[in-house]
């Protein structure tokens, strides 16, 4: 998968903190550009989103450590039983 690297990108990853502190250069008054509210916008949503996205994740890694744990100790308690009632293949 391609990145998308830039001159002016700030270096490391994207936070929201960092993405609700971009800021963007204004054109001057007979350019043309973005409108500067839907801008804010636009990045207070994805900061938004980040954060979501980023919580989300640490839940599916907590509940991934809790699972493993609860196999290995499932494991470890039926480790010595013998081989009868076991699936034949």
């Amino acid at each position: 998968m391609a990145v998308y690297r830039s001159r002016h990108a700030p270096p490391g990853p994207l936070t929201p903190d960092r993405i609700l502190g971009v800021a963007l250069q204004r054109t001057s008054f007979c350019r043309r550009g973005y409108r500067v509210d839907e801008v804010d916008a636009l990045l207070h949503r994805l900061a938004h989103e980040l954060r979501d996205r980023t919580r989300q994740l640490d839940l599916s890694r907590a509940e991934n450590q809790r699972i493993k744990e609860a196999l290995r100790t499932w494991q470890t308690r039926h480790a010595g039983r013998t081989t009868e009632g076991r699936w034949r293949q």
